[in-house]
């Protein structure tokens, strides 16, 4: 096999496969948060600048 063909596969491969797997991880890593357990994990996100914050000053 030579190195032209060696990237023609690999190119042919990433410009398929590659792209869906792409697709698929950005699609699972927006929609992670929005999953139903991670109600108590994202209230704690959000509220975590407020725990070290004085009532006094």
């Amino acid at each position: 096999m030579s190195t032209h063909s060696t990237y023609d596969a690999l190119r042919h491969f990433a410009d398929s496969w590659g792209l869906a797997a792409m697709v698929v991880t950005f699609l699972v890593l927006a929609l992670w948060p929005f999953r139903p357990g991670a109600r108590k994990d994202n209230e704690a996100a959000a509220n975590m600048i407020f725990k070290d914050e004085d009532d006094g000053e």
